[in-house]
């Protein structure tokens, strides 16, 4: 989805929510019911921590790792870099990457997966050797519109090297009319204490001129 504003577009990343949307095998289909109270509605909704386009938290894999409500809003809000590499089928190497991220801090990933509405196993991912490259530049944040950042019947390897390293690591954007080239991002996660991760809402915003600002976050509790 896009919107025109007198200041630039805004390009809705997130892949919706609803019947028939992909499902990574073995986890819950999402599932809504809606009730008609007669003079409002209300619906029940059954879904995963990592249904549709969602964040995952260093406690998806690490056993002291931050949970979602604990992760940094900055590292999920700022200058990104869309970088296309759906000319690549299977594994995303280390080559692949040098010299399209530098001065990037948050990546999101074209695949060859863009614009699929059914989930295949052999999805592009990244490889052992990208993700400690990712994880050596301190990058804040890492995206793909694959299912995962790391191939199906996974070791957790490529999860653990970037969750490690303080990468949040966001799947199943919606970048096919995305071109390559930097946005100014925003997506947020729902505030799910203790949980390895969350649904999002993600946001890019193209001819904008921001300003990154220095950040200070204040909590109400």
């Amino acid at each position: 989805m896009e919107a025109v504003t007198k200041r630039g577009r805004i390009f809705d990343i997130t892949r919706p929510l609803a019947p028939g949307c992909i499902v990574y095998p073995g986890d819950i289909v999402p599932g809504f019911v809606q009730e008609d109270h007669g003079n409002y509605l209300i619906t029940d909704i059954r879904i995963s921590s990592h249904s549709g386009t969602h964040i995952d938290a260093p406690s998806h894999y690490l056993d002291q790792g931050r949970s979602v409500d604990e992760i940094p809003l900055t590292h999920l809000m700022g200058w990104c870099r869309v970088v296309d590499v759906t000319h690549i089928h299977g594994e995303i190497s280390k080559q692949d990457l040098e010299g399209k991220i530098e001065g990037a801090k948050k990546i999101l990933l074209r695949t060859s997966f863009s614009g699929q509405n059914e989930f295949f196993e052999d999805y592009p991912s990244l490889g052992d050797e990208a993700a400690e490259f990712l994880a050596e530049r301190r990058i804040h944040c890492m995206g793909t519109d694959a299912p995962s950042i790391e191939q199906f019947n996974c070791s957790g390897a490529v999860h653990r090297t970037l969750l490690s390293a303080g990468v949040v690591i966001i799947e199943m954007l919606d970048l096919w009319r995305i071109p390559e080239g930097d946005y100014w991002m925003i997506a947020l996660p729902l505030r799910l204490r203790g949980l390895d991760g969350s649904p999002c809402r993600a946001l890019l915003f193209e001819g904008w001129e921001v300003e990154q600002p220095s950040w200070t976050l204040y909590e109400l509790q």
